[in-house]
């Protein structure tokens, strides 16, 4: 049995694995990982499900998944397919024919559990609908939808049984003569998810899905997306990720472009900030909240810092492109830690963004 890659270098040296399109966004091969992220809204309602998607492909995301659960949610859907300006995927459960209708409406990709989709036959149907339009299928396998003979043998949801669980689903469609797929292998424990992905990655070199399934929701559900998807990430395991989260879409999709550039996977602008202590005499959060934020809409490799010392700040932070260090009532603006301006504090966060702007054009 073959190692499963471990990364040296950063960016991490990638898994091989076959290319798949999702309309214009290529999974796998040597394509960029992508982020995706899914809508939370009512999907008959198309009019607040395009603004979900059109938020989130702002935000970066590469490719948006919508739930169809149900009929009276078709006409939505195309809609919504019709006016996306990123590839759309429909998320079926149980109904084969829903997944044949979405297909119909020009679904970009179709995302389906085996496990419950039903037998070969209704399995064979979406495959060969799916097939006539070009498009791929993501197999999706959850702890919580685990095969029955797979939970009798294994006792309860593991890392081999999901494994076994996702190479029976890639070995049933290519049986029935369809290779155009994606793999995801979920659970809501980060060293279930991990120690799947890994035997997965192993045996096969079907395009990896990777999130952490029902995550939760602020810090505690971005930590542990970050530290499974990451830990995947830096072993060359992953061709595209989506960070589950009980939050808007948006928020998905910053934390997993953060986790991609952490890991040196995507270039984009990184704030540093210091943790503050005794010596910080201003509100240091506020101004590295407004920083942040601003940061959201630059895409240029460029690193800024928000220091609490005026005195020790730049110093401390002499690696960053461009830095504010606040002591009391003035702050000082500095370039690779050299002191450039000093301005009153109240002023600082414009007159820092001032400056990234002119840092921008010169990147």
């Amino acid at each position: 049995m073959a190692e499963a890659p471990r990364a040296t270098t950063f960016p991490p040296q990638r898994r091989p694995s076959r290319p798949v399109r999702v309309g214009e966004v290529q999974i796998g091969a040597d394509a960029p990982v992508s982020v995706q992220t899914m809508t939370k809204t009512d999907t008959a309602d198309a009019e607040a499900t395009l603004a979900q998607v059109c938020a989130a492909a702002a935000a970066g995301a590469q490719i948006v998944r919508i739930a169809v659960p149900a009929k009276k949610a078709l006409d939505g859907f195309a809609e919504v397919v019709a006016a996306s300006p990123v590839p759309i995927v429909a998320d079926i459960h149980f109904d084969y024919k829903l997944a044949i209708a979405a297909i119909e409406r020009g679904a970009a990709k179709i995302r389906i559990n085996p496990g419950n989709i039903g037998d070969d036959h209704r399995l064979g149907v979406v495959l060969e609908a799916a097939a006539e339009a070009d498009i791929p299928v993501r197999l999706g396998v959850n702890a919580g939808s685990l095969e029955k003979d797979l939970l009798e043998k294994y006792g309860h949801p593991t890392a081999a049984a999901l494994c076994e669980s996702a190479l029976r689903s890639v070995e049933r469609a290519e049986a029935l003569g369809f290779r155009d797929i994606v793999i995801s292998i979920k659970a809501s424990d980060v060293p279930t998810t991990v120690a799947a992905n890994r035997l997965f990655a192993r045996e096969s070199d079907v395009p990896l899905h990777l999130g952490i399934t029902e995550a939760g929701f602020g810090s505690s559900g971005i930590a542990k997306s970050a530290v499974g998807l990451g830990l995947l990430l830096a072993e060359g395991i992953g061709d595209t990720i989506r960070v589950s989260l009980t939050d808007d879409p948006v928020e998905e999709v910053r934390a997993g472009r953060t986790i991609l550039q952490s890991l040196g996977m995507i270039s984009g602008p990184t704030l540093v900030s210091c943790p503050t202590c005794g010596r910080c005499k201003v509100d240091l959060r506020a101004i590295a909240e407004e920083i942040q934020e601003a940061l959201q809409e630059i895409d240029a490799p460029i690193v800024v810092a928000v220091m609490g010392c005026e005195v020790n700040g730049p110093g401390e932070a002499r690696e960053a492109d461009i830095g504010l260090a606040c002591g009391g009532d003035y702050a000082v603006i500095f370039r690779q830690g050299e002191v450039i301006k000093r301005v009153k504090t109240s002023q600082a966060a414009d007159a820092l963004l001032r400056e990234i702007q002119k840092e921008r054009k010169s990147v």
